[in-house]
């Protein structure tokens, strides 16, 4: 059993302690073990390849003769693409089934990122991160609802939060590799920036297909649980209460509770790009090496990660879910204040250690909240439209960065702008207590 499993089965044990039905427990462990190990790993890839685009142009801006601002845009187009096809995407995957879409998303994300490896300036940049952006819409809505249709509520924030952990793995792991990556320049004629693109692209087609075999669409077609399992899952998942759901798409995306949640990610989202995206290249202002870039890019994430756990094993067990939410996005913008005040390269680290837990934590907390009261066809489509808008965070966050930091020459501008924003998403979570009625 990997650590990852380990650490999925730990959790529930935990929770198991205070269940009173054996069954349940089962059904829920098994079903955690087989789904969330294979999803978290695709999500490491997933980011990997946004991690990676920070290192890449560490030597790819200059070879292609790429502006601040032309890779910035480069790294936001992405979004807009993702955006565009967020509840398209959702839409075809309740049609079709979680476990069909989800392994095209991935197989058709691999391709195109690996092809990304060929660009030969901005135009052709451009267009392969749209594409991407395009290939990876409905990913992570689409996962969220998966997760949703499986595991009850007092299980569901851990879920999301080990799903999750993919985003901080990604650079705890991915930064050395992509520091490492980036020395086989010249290689059978490729750059290093080549082989990067290449080597974190190619994987994805392989889980796909994993994806097609270990996903199950919903417990009563899982022929690895017992009937009484799939029964038992079944109705604790029925007998949950929902609070007022939206009976229609329209609905869900008229209410007023999806557009706070909407803007809360917004905010939360531009802060988590802006500063993973270009926090190699801030560091590159300390004149480090390559490799010193890369080890030192990963101490913040593992501080994310066991933040993140931590944190979403006491909102499952102690509740203040969106009390929690603001604390999180609080603390992920008074982080940033370290790196824009201090010019020592240990404080700013600290700085974004601190920084990066508010955000991921917030990830985690954030996603159970919209499930409370959106379920069937306006849960598939609300839940992507949440994320459509929010995740154009992501296209304003790197791009902000890259104009003010031309604009100003340095990135102290750009790290106040974020952290601004990050605390609208604290007060927008706070004014949630008046739109929901219970916590």
């Amino acid at each position: 059993m990997t650590v990852l499993q380990q650490g999925v089965s730990g959790g529930l044990k935990a929770a198991g302690e205070a269940a009173s039905d054996p069954v349940l427990q089962s059904a829920v462990r098994k079903a955690a073990v087989r789904f969330v190990p294979l999803l978290t790993i695709a999500y490491l890839f997933n980011y990997l390849d946004r991690t990676s685009l920070g290192f890449a142009a560490l030597t790819m801006n200059q070879q292609l003769g790429l502006t601040a601002g032309q890779f910035g845009l480069a790294a936001g187009i992405f979004f807009l693409g993702y955006s565009t096809f967020e509840i398209p995407s959702n839409l075809l995957l309740y049609k079709f089934g979680a476990r069909r879409w989800l392994a095209r998303i991935m197989i058709s994300w691999g391709v195109v990122s690996a092809a990304t490896a060929f660009v030969v300036g901005p135009n052709s940049f451009y267009g392969l991160r749209l594409a991407l952006g395009i290939a990876e819409a409905g990913f992570f809505p689409g996962v969220t609802f998966f997760l949703a249709a499986w595991f009850p509520v007092a299980y569901r924030t851990r879920m999301l939060a080990w799903f999750l952990i993919g985003i901080p793995l990604s650079s705890l792991v991915g930064s050395p590799i992509c520091g490492f990556l980036l020395q086989m320049d010249g290689i059978w004629g490729y750059a290093g920036w080549q082989w990067l693109f290449l080597l974190v692209s190619l994987p994805c087609i392989p889980l796909g297909l994993a994806t097609l075999w270990l996903l199950s669409d919903r417990p009563q077609v899982a022929t690895w649980l017992t009937q009484a399992e799939r029964d038992t899952l079944d109705k604790v998942l029925a007998s949950e209460v929902r609070e007022r759901p939206p009976s229609s798409l329209w609905g869900a995306l008229k209410d007023t509770r999806v557009l706070i949640c909407a803007a809360i990610q917004f905010g939360f989202t531009l802060g988590s790009y802006g500063i993973g995206i270009w926090l190699p290249l801030m560091l590159k202002e300390y004149h480090l090496s390559t490799i010193a870039i890369g080890w030192i890019s990963a101490i913040p994430y593992v501080f994310a990660s066991a933040g993140m756990i931590v944190w979403a094993r006491i909102v499952d067990q102690k509740g203040q879910r969106i009390f929690n939410l603001a604390a999180a996005c609080f603390i992920g913008a008074i982080g940033l204040m370290a790196p824009v005040l201090s010019g020592s390269l240990w404080i700013a680290v600290v700085g974004f250690s601190v920084a990066l837990v508010g955000v991921t934590a917030a990830r985690a907390i954030f996603w159970t909240i919209p499930t409370r009261f959106l379920t069937g066809v306006a849960s598939a489509g609300g839940l992507a439209f949440i994320n459509s808008v929010a995740t154009t965070g992501g296209f304003f966050g790197p791009s902000m960065m890259g104009y003010l930091k031309e604009f100003s020459g340095s990135y102290v501008v750009g790290l106040s702008a974020v952290a601004a924003i990050i605390l609208a998403s604290m007060v927008a979570s706070l004014s949630l207590k008046l739109v929901i009625s219970k916590e």
